[in-house]
């Protein structure tokens, strides 16, 4: 192998030996890792995910980068929530591998820079002398980083609105089943492969369907079913789409369980004989009673048997004669 190299005089970046030749870091991870050495001085603002895709480092490959970064030390991130309720996350990148110890020390003893004023016009006239009071003092919030919420005007006289309903913070228990649930998705699929922060913060949508009824092993195999053609470019949006979206709904208890109302036995006023039975409703007639009486008029009366008669009055009728026979000899 020829080798030919030429030492830059100018727009160079120092990089250790340490980090060109670690076998466990990626080429993404190596390459990520130099862009933010050469940096000009000074904080940056900017969050590392933002600085990867100006190198085309998107998606899976990025968190597969950040991941390897973070676990041999070069990368470090606290997250942590403000007065009004705004998640911060703050990164740390080191070209030298450091403890999380030496991390939160530079992190308490770095200074943060303040961003430049503004360049400022004279205004045109003459100078006045200024008017004290009448004015609120205004906060800056040109950082976007800021944990403190913009300053409200004060509220005008009026109605008192009616108190919003405040929502209760989940069961710690269940956020750390939902959290369980999440990291063990790595096992059967590589691509849905989350970092305790990431499952961390999916862990409260996830909560939801253990609120609902639904078990882990339910919870899995919905995070699980159903593989996207194309695969999954980013596990923490596939994820959270899938919480959101594909929701259960909520199981209402059953209603309680009525007792039917027996009526009790009457005596049937119909023609039949002495019997009872149980009404429906107001009825004071049995059924087959009811039905009699209603198919009476179409057959008619029954008509009654004639008595036995004689023979001879019989004989004696046909014949139109009312003379007795001779008696037999």
């Amino acid at each position: 192998m020829l080798r030919h190299a030429i030492a830059p005089t100018a727009r160079y970046t120092k990089a250790s030996h340490d980090v060109v030749r670690h076998p466990r870091l990626s080429s993404d991870a190596k390459i990520l890792l130099l862009y933010v050495q050469g940096l000009p001085e000074g904080p940056t603002y900017k969050p590392l995910s933002e600085l990867a895709q100006k190198l085309g480092i998107k998606g899976r490959a990025y968190q597969k980068a950040k991941e390897q970064l973070i676990e041999h030390g070069y990368v470090h991130e606290w997250r942590s929530q403000g007065g009004g309720g705004r998640w911060l996350t703050e990164q740390l990148v080191a070209n030298n591998p450091l403890t999380g110890e030496q991390a939160g020390h530079l992190r308490e003893t770095s200074p943060t820079a303040a961003p430049p004023p503004s360049t400022r016009f004279p205004t045109v006239g003459e100078p006045t002398a200024r008017t004290v009071g009448g004015c609120q003092p205004v906060e800056d919030h040109s950082d976007k980083t800021t944990p403190h919420p913009p300053s409200e005007p004060e509220p005008t006289p009026g109605p008192v609105p009616e108190p919003t309903p405040t929502t209760t913070a989940p069961d710690p228990t269940q956020l750390a089943r939902a959290e369980r649930v999440l990291l063990s998705l790595r096992h059967t699929r590589r691509e849905l492969h989350l970092g305790v922060q990431e499952a961390r913060a999916l862990a409260v949508e996830a909560v939801k369907w253990l609120e609902r009824g639904l078990t882990e092993s339910d919870l899995r195999h919905a995070l699980l079913a159903e593989r996207p053609e194309n695969g999954v470019r980013s596990a923490v949006g596939f994820l959270r789409y899938r919480l959101i979206q594909k929701l259960p709904e909520l199981r209402l208890p059953p209603l309680p369980h009525q007792p039917q109302t027996v009526s009790e036995l009457l005596e049937c006023k119909g023609p039949g004989g002495k019997h009872v039975f149980r009404p429906l409703a107001d009825e004071t007639v049995c059924a087959p009673c009811r039905r009699s009486a209603a198919q009476a008029p179409l057959h008619g009366a029954p008509t009654p048997e004639p008595g036995r008669i004689p023979w001879r009055e019989r004989i004696a009728r046909i014949s139109g004669t009312s003379a007795a026979l001779p008696a037999r000899q």
